[in-house]
């Protein structure tokens, strides 16, 4: 698996990787991460449909999981305690 772009990002890292003719965007927040992973052949124009598909609309999505992660993970670490 080889890097191929880092976007910046204000909230996030946001990493894109090549591997098996395959793009894998991982999305990190502190210690919670979200992996997106689509074929070469499913985009027009390679590494730059994956750019475009990252939108604002997409983050939004992103933030509000990264949001119920924690939520959950807090929810399952009290019943532990």
């Amino acid at each position: 698996m080889r890097v191929i772009a880092e976007i910046p990002h204000t909230d996030f890292k946001v990493s894109i990787f090549n591997m098996n003719r395959k793009f894998i965007i991982k999305i990190e927040q502190g210690a919670f991460e979200q992996t997106y992973k689509v074929a070469e052949a499913d985009l027009m124009d390679g590494v730059n449909s994956v750019f475009e598909l990252l939108d604002e609309t997409f983050y939004a999505t992103v933030t509000a999981r990264f949001a119920d992660m924690r939520k959950d993970w807090r929810e399952t670490f009290n019943r532990y305690n």
